[in-house]
């Protein structure tokens, strides 16, 4: 099973992509705020973004489409009885993960590396509790995450007297990816279980949402996790069952050869036993009893505790889960659409503006200045992936490494003859259908 990439994808400033500001609210600042001289530049402006929104839409439909193609087969509410050809199946899982892995760069996600999850494995995980991931069952698991902040937390000790204050990271949006091995590569004692217990298909793949998780906490979202006891509650628990339990056992051990010569007795085998031995024997069942007692009231005690921080898991990952497996496609699709159109409504004004051409360097700096000074946000701009956008729409004019921008009246023209040509069946049918009407 592979965690993660395998590598790093943190930008080397550790500042953040993703732009948290809504496309209307930014929309709005620079038409408002901005340096656009008189109405019409300002509704010409608005215009342009309008194609880019709407451009932008339909080739992220189109993703949407495949997304949902791709993942028919490996949707975890799929009938299990369902067989599907392996060599369909490994192909549609590769493009499944492609189109997933590219959504999730557009909508500004980065990978969580290898590092950083075996990382989580070892920090303090702030829902307090041991746990183990069934990692037998998953083909891969992948971490995506997006934006992130610092939070300080008060964790309970021994048994709420004290409270120890730790500062961690937490990540404003978490993607989980969790492949299943098919039947065939899953061990015959775990495909039974997994059959008995019916929690998820062979081959299926779980795809996850969550909101506000601590770095620390990335273990606790594998699915199937299960709780296991920390060094601090086994020494609680197993202390006083020693200290109890040795007692009862040492005071068996002088009646437990009574009690057995008692039971030949009844069952022929012994010739006879004498009354005092009847006693003893009485004692010893009484014992037995006790020790019994003693055992199914540690067990409770044990299973109480396993069930209090099963409870304290569910609450941690519940509230924090926002979506699952096929509908997160929608979200998905519609965040990724939003990051490229304010990206390519940014790097469009600020060129469209500007008296003279611009580096790409200058115009990252100006835009991550115009977000800082105007939203109090400090992020790494994409620059690079806005240009692209508009270099492919043809709206991008390159001087050496000077850039600008066609006028808005020209870049409205470009795009809609863009928009016009996605689809061209009325080119050759609106001469006939005229006729057809004029007969």
């Amino acid at each position: 099973m592979s965690v993660g990439n395998g590598q790093d994808n943190t930008p080397a400033d550790g500042r953040d992509q993703f732009i948290p500001v809504r496309k209307s609210d930014i929309l709005d600042a620079l038409v408002e705020k901005g340096q656009l001289a008189g109405e019409a530049s300002k509704a010409q402006f608005r215009q342009v973004c309008r194609m880019l929104g709407a451009i932008f839409h339909y080739e992220y439909f189109e993703r949407l489409e495949a997304l949902r193609r791709d993942y028919y087969y490996f949707d975890p509410g799929l009938d299990p009885r369902a067989r599907f050809d392996a060599a369909s199946l490994e192909r549609s899982y590769g493009q499944l993960i492609d189109s997933f892995t590219t959504v999730l760069k557009g909508a500004n996600f980065i990978e969580v590396s290898h590092e950083e999850v075996e990382r989580s494995h070892r920090e303090d995980a702030l829902v307090r509790v041991s746990l183990r991931a069934p990692v037998e069952e998953f083909r891969e698991v992948r971490f995506f995450r997006r934006g992130h902040h610092q939070e300080t937390f008060e964790i309970p000790r021994w048994f709420g007297l004290r409270r120890r204050k730790v500062e961690a990271m937490v990540y404003d949006d978490v993607v989980l990816m969790v492949a299943m091995k098919s039947e065939a590569n899953l061990s015959s004692k775990v495909s039974k279980k997994l059959r008995a217990q019916r929690r998820s298909r062979p081959s299926s793949v779980l795809i996850k949402y969550f909101r506000n998780i601590a770095s620390a906490d990335l273990n606790a979202l594998f699915p199937n996790v299960e709780v296991v006891m920390s060094g601090f509650d086994k020494v609680f628990l197993g202390v006083p069952a020693l200290a109890g339990g040795v007692p009862i056992v040492l005071n068996l051990w002088s009646t437990i050869t009574v009690l057995f010569l008692v039971i030949g007795f009844y069952l022929g085998v012994s010739a006879a036993v004498e009354e005092s031995q009847l006693t003893t024997a009485l004692a010893a069942v009484s014992g037995l009893v006790a020790l019994g007692g003693f055992i199914m009231r540690q067990w409770v005690k044990y299973q109480r505790q396993s069930l209090k921080y099963q409870k304290e898991l569910t609450d941690n990952v519940y509230y924090r889960n926002i979506n699952n497996n096929a509908g997160i496609f929608d979200y998905i699709i519609g965040a990724a659409e939003e990051q490229e159109c304010k990206e390519a409504f940014l790097a469009y004004y600020f060129l469209s503006i500007s008296p003279s051409p611009l580096t790409e360097a200058e115009l990252d700096q100006r835009i991550e200045q115009w977000l800082k000074d105007t939203f109090a946000i400090d992020l790494d701009f994409e620059v690079d992936d806005a240009l692209a956008k508009l270099d492919r729409l043809e709206l991008l004019r390159r001087d050496g490494e000077r850039l600008t921008v066609h006028p808005p009246d020209l870049a409205l023209a470009r795009l809609d003859y863009k928009w016009d040509n996605y689809f061209q069946f009325n080119v050759a049918t609106l001469p006939q259908a005229a006729a057809i009407a004029a007969s």
